[in-house]
């Protein structure tokens, strides 16, 4: 079984990343946490791919918003048209990682889009993804 800790460590390494620009696309992909508190960073992972999603590859796109400045809000510009999933994660303590109990139960807020729940897990691509084409805004609510 995969824990939620496990699901959320390639977000946290790819944030730190570099990025690629790629090249202008249709749509434009606004990601708003409303509910996050004024402390850390939150951890963002777009996907593209149910696999990737799944841990066989890496984010579309990945962001580290500065929630301690009021940053609650990120912007993916020219993202191809398609069907996406976020995972995000607020990092509360700054250090990098999704923390979790000894049951390996997140300690940190965490959420995927559409405001969908896993079941023992992440949740899965069918209930995260949504299609994303023009201007495409997602609220998600961190837990």
């Amino acid at each position: 079984m995969k824990t939620l800790s496990s699901a959320f460590a390639p977000v946290a390494a790819l944030t730190v990343a570099a990025l690629v620009a790629s090249p202008a696309f249709a749509a434009d992909l606004t990601l708003s946490f409303p509910t996050a508190a004024h402390q850390g960073k939150i951890m963002v992972a777009v996907f593209d791919s149910a696999a990737a999603y799944g841990g066989q590859g890496r984010p579309a796109k990945v962001a580290m918003l500065d929630a301690a400045a009021g940053e609650t809000h990120v912007t993916f510009d020219g993202l191809p048209d398609g069907d996406y999933a976020v995972r995000a994660f607020h990092d509360l303590n700054g250090d990098a990682k999704m923390n979790t109990n000894p049951f390996g139960l997140p300690t940190e807020p965490y959420a995927f889009s559409n405001n969908a729940v896993g079941n023992m897990g992440p949740a899965s691509w069918e209930r995260a993804k949504f299609a994303a084409a023009g201007a495409t805004v997602q609220t998600i609510n961190l837990k």
